[in-house]
């Protein structure tokens, strides 16, 4: 080549005339031609494999329009391809004159047309011997009579594919047959246009129209570069089929079934094929696959810090004792009664700086006035992403989630779970890849232990893509499905397998729909856009759904009822329009470490008798409510971090049961947790609570109770009344807590903070809500209210720093007992008229007010309490009618007397104390540890008495 001295530009010139044979043997002749013949790839290549009537462009049908990666290595693996069915040829009848030598016999090719050897297949057949080609020309052969392959032989169609039309109905009785470029269609006997039962069958770009192909274990078949009009290929106990590059349309039932479990038995063929499968390019992802992702939570550190601390108080004299006297009109103290509204409570009018820092102080006060500083951190349950969304959210500001959340790829998907890899990687029964199904019924049926896998493929406009039932497994990787009538994929009866990396979107009905016992493992796909939910599980179906996308559909992204019961862990559910992860009709589930954000009903929405174990997820940014607990729903809702939800945190009626535990609910725009009566009606619930239509199978009712199952589940305690414990509640737009209720609640070990209304609002309680155990601190006005003809408990409470009252209350029994009342810009305890409450062994201070204040004809029995004096110019108790109703026993006094007064929070420590809470199961889920948590209170009190004097107040 160089002693010739021509550029490489005119070698390939010249090389791109060479055929095949030839090519192959300027290969040979050194490296320098090896790798000229090579650089022909979008050349010479290109036009071999494009120009050869026994198969199509590599990519079709599905990318038509995309080269692959080389021609050379397509038009070889196809030329290898093609000879699969002559690999178990043995030595054709030697010559009888030598017995030394053995030679082969060279093959036949026998040729079928007007003016040629044969006027017929059937003729041909006849006169045909082993592994002989036979040629059809032009023309439309019609067999009368079944024909029977009783010998080896190749059909080949000469011509432009379509050319030659071949009506016959044919029975393979021979081990391999290959048969390529032909259009096959029924003959007017039967509509079985090919049959096998034991050997191997060869198809290659071929047409079949309106008929059936059959094919029974031990039986094999490969099938590349066909078009299926019409047409059924059933699959029997096949232990391997092949379908690569074909494309089914218009069936009227479905274009391939694959039944009974692959055989035992194998023919020769079998191991060609797996190697050859295992020698193409395989569908798995590579390591640089990222458009699915993984959730990693194993960080996650939930914590709880109890209250332990002391309260040191040292300051100056006051002469200011105990009495039942009102301020002096034009006082400060007046001006501070100025703020109280027309129900006693006080609304604070400083701005907000409730962070757990420093506590808002007045700049423009007197020096009279009190001026503290309250500095401490209040500390519940940490959030799942480690303060990731502690802060506030930015109006306006695309949402962001942290490095933490980015999804695995598949492979690492893979990687990670031995028995999926090996799952994916398993090839048994039939193989379908790169085949397209369009515009009709249905696209593959596996039933009765079938086995199949199917890869790179696209099912479009059909009724539904892929049904699997009766104990059958399906392997599917990186096929698109969309725009199907009823359900994209359909597992019921005990089907399952591995449907992993899939594009499923635009579907009637679910994307993936689960049923009756069926246990898949679905992984890293995007189901989004469908018309009703994306995975639906009823009727005991169960599976485990991880790290898939699942978006923008319009009933739930996943969607759980009648005792469906799957583990759902690690997905991204966002954008659908209604709720992220409905669980109804008693649906269970296990439901775990999901991001669940921008939905527009509840991210979570529990109804009916659901009763699933919602735990450590992200619910978040959701247009209506974070989790929905609706009538009768149930279950445990454990460690998750509910944030920025435009609605409430958690909206649950007070007929429901539901365990709420754990969880970080912050910056949600309305109440952090509210409980609501119970109402009848959909259309009586607020703001898009209204539950899914039933989910049926083709718009039919279907009765699944007689199919379900009672299982005891160790994750779920059977809880009688409304549990809310061990919550992070804060910086929520209204209440930390709403109640309005008719049935018994429980809300315990709670740390409320910093939200925008009171931290605690008792709106009706006929039955008793018992509130013991809280942090209750920071919110804008007060720590708890409670309205008339409520009954209400409050126990073991520590009550700070809020802006209004510490407690005001109106119910008609309301018991506050041993409480920790501190720090409180309103009165510590306010009574309002008719209210009857008994207040004992409290210790109640103000800052600004009064110890505890009773308003009007309020009953209240006061026995036990210690109350710390506050201003120097305000009294500890206030009562502003004589009332005799009000019965106060007991109780001590405690005002500054000298320098050296010094007052400590103990016997007990200061509330709430939450150790012997947190030895519970349910919050100590995932070794929650105690760690210190200190408090410190500065104040300073000018004039009066003692100018220049300071008091100490802290909280260690």
């Amino acid at each position: 080549m160089e002693a010739g001295g021509l550029p490489l530009e005119l070698w390939r010139m010249i090389l791109a005339y060479l055929h095949l044979p030839d090519l192959g043997r300027c290969s040979l002749v050194c490296r320098a031609w090896y790798e000229l013949i090579l650089s022909l790839d979008s050349t010479r290549w290109r036009q071999l494999c494009l120009g050869c009537t026994e198969c199509r462009h590599p990519n079709w049908p599905n990318q038509p329009d995309v080269e692959p990666e080389s021609w050379r290595e397509a038009f070889k693996q196809h030329y290898l391809a093609s000879k699969t069915w002559t690999k178990n040829a043995l030595d054709l009848e030697s010559s009888v004159c030598f017995s030394l030598f053995r030679r082969r016999r060279e093959r036949r090719t026998l040729s079928v047309g007007p003016g040629h050897e044969f006027d017929s297949l059937g003729s041909a057949l006849a006169m045909a011997s082993l592994y002989d080609r036979i040629v059809l020309f032009p023309g439309v052969y019609e067999e009368q009579g079944e024909i029977i392959l009783k010998v080896p032989v190749e059909i080949v169609g000469q011509g432009k594919l379509g050319e030659v039309a071949l009506l016959a109905s044919i029975d393979q009785h021979c081990s391999t047959t290959r048969l390529c470029n032909l259009v096959f269609m029924p003959a007017w006997f039967s509509p079985i246009m090919y049959k096998t039962t034991s050997g191997h069958v060869q198809f290659d770009n071929c047409n079949f129209e309106n008929g059936h192909i059959q094919v029974h274990g031990p039986g094999t078949c490969q099938v590349k570069f066909c078009t299926f009009k019409n047409t059924h290929i059933f699959l029997h106990n096949v232990p391997l089929c092949v379908l690569e590059n074909c494309e089914f349309v218009g069936s009227e039932n479905n274009s391939v079934t694959v039944e009974g479990h692959p055989s035992a038995d194998k023919n020769w063929a079998y191991k060609y094929l797996l190697g050859l499968i295992k020698s193409s390019p395989t569908f798995l992802p590579t390591e640089d696959s990222d458009f699915l992702m993984s959730l990693d939570l194993e960080s996650r550190d939930q914590a709880w810090s109890p209250k332990t601390c002391d309260i040191v108080i040292e300051g100056s004299q006051s002469p200011t004792s105990p009495a039942s006297s009102s301020p002096k009109p034009g006082s400060k103290a007046g001006s501070q009664e100025a703020e109280v509204g027309s129900d006693g409570e006080r609304v604070a009018q400083t701005p907000d700086s409730s962070d757990g820092g420093l506590s808002p102080s007045g700049e423009d006060e007197d020096e009279d006035q009190l001026m503290y500083r309250l500095s401490y951190q209040v500390q519940g349950p940490r959030p799942v992403l480690g303060g990731s969304f502690l802060g506030p959210p930015l109006p306006g500001a695309s949402i962001q989630l942290p490095s933490c959340l980015v999804l695995n790829s598949l492979q690492q998907e893979l990687q990670k779970d031995k028995e999926a890899m090996a799952l994916a990687n398993s090839v048994q029964g039939c193989l379908i890849r790169k085949c397209l199904f369009r515009d009709g019924k249905g696209g593959v049926f596996v039933c009765s232990h079938g086995r199949a896998k199917m890869e790179g493929n696209i099912f479009r406009n059909l009724t539904y893509a892929v049904r699997c039932i009766h104990n059958s497994k399906i392997i599917m990787l990186r096929n698109d499905i969309y725009r199907c009538r009823a359900s994209g994929i359909f597992l019921r009866l005990e089907g399952g397998g591995l449907i992993a990396g899939n594009n499923i979107y635009h579907n009637a009905e679910a994307g993936v729909d689960i049923r009756k016992k069926s246990n898949p493992l679905i992984l890293c796909n995007q189901i989004h856009h469908g018309l009703r939910s994306g995975i639906v599980v009823l009727g005991n179906g169960k599976g485990i759904i991880r790290n898939n996308q699942i978006f923008s559909n319009k009933e739930a992204g996943i969607y759980i009822l009648y005792h469906g019961n799957p583990v759902v862990s690690g997905n991204h559910i966002f954008k659908g329009r209604a709720a992220g992860i409905a669980v109804n009709e008693n649906g269970k589930g296990l439901i775990t470490e999901n991001v669940i954000r921008e939905n527009q009903w509840g991210g979570v929405d529990i109804r009916r008798g659901g009763i699933p174990v919602l735990r450590s997820n992200l619910i978040c940014f959701g247009y209506s409510d974070g989790v929905v607990v609706g009538d009768e729903g149930k279950g445990l809702i454990e460690g998750n971090t509910i944030y920025a939800n435009k609605g409430c945190g958690v909206w649950m009626m007070s007929s429901s049961l539901p365990h709420v535990t754990s969880n970080h609910v912050s910056y949600n725009g309305l109440y952090g947790v509210a409980v609501f009566s119970q109402k009848d009606g959909s259309s009586e619930l607020p703001r898009g609570h209204r539950a899914q239509e039933n989910f049926s199978e083709d718009g039919d009712a279907i009765l699944w109770e007689t199919e379900l199952e009672k299982e005891d589940d160790p994750l779920r305690r059977p809880i009688t009344i409304a549990l809310v414990e061990s919550n992070s509640i804060n910086h929520n737009g209204a209440s930390g807590l709403y109640v309005q209720s008719s049935e018994a609640l429980h809300v315990i070990t709670n740390v409320i903070h910093a939200n925008g209304d009171r931290g605690i609002t008792v709106a009706q309680s006929s039955q008793l809500t018992r509130v013991a155990n809280n942090s209750i601190s920071c919110n804008r006005q007060s720590g708890v209210k409670v309205e008339a003809q409520c009954k209400v408990e409050l126990r073991g409470n520590g009550i700070y720093d809020n802006r209004g009252h510490g407690i005001i209350t109106k119910g008609d029994s309301t018991i506050v007992i041993e409480n920790d009342i501190i720090g409180n810009r309103g009165s510590g305890l306010q009574l309002l008229p008719r209210s009857d409450t008994k207040v004992i062994k409290n210790r109640i201070h103000s800052f600004r007010a009064y110890g505890i204040a009773v308003r009007g004809r309020a009953k209240a029995l006061v026995q036990e309490n210690i109350i710390f004096q506050g201003k120097t110019n305000k009294t500890i108790f206030q009562q502003i009618s004589n009332n005799r109703e009000c019965v106060m026993q007991n109780n001590k006094f405690l005002v500054f007397k000298k320098k050296s007064d010094t007052w400590r929070l103990v016997n007990p420590p200061a509330r709430p104390h939450l150790e012997t809470s947190l030895r519970r199961p349910s919050a100590a889920h995932n070794g929650q540890k105690v760690t210190a948590m200190a408090t410190r209170i500065t104040a300073r009190v000018e004039g009066g008495y003692h100018s220049n004097r300071s008091v100490f107040c802290t909280i260690l």
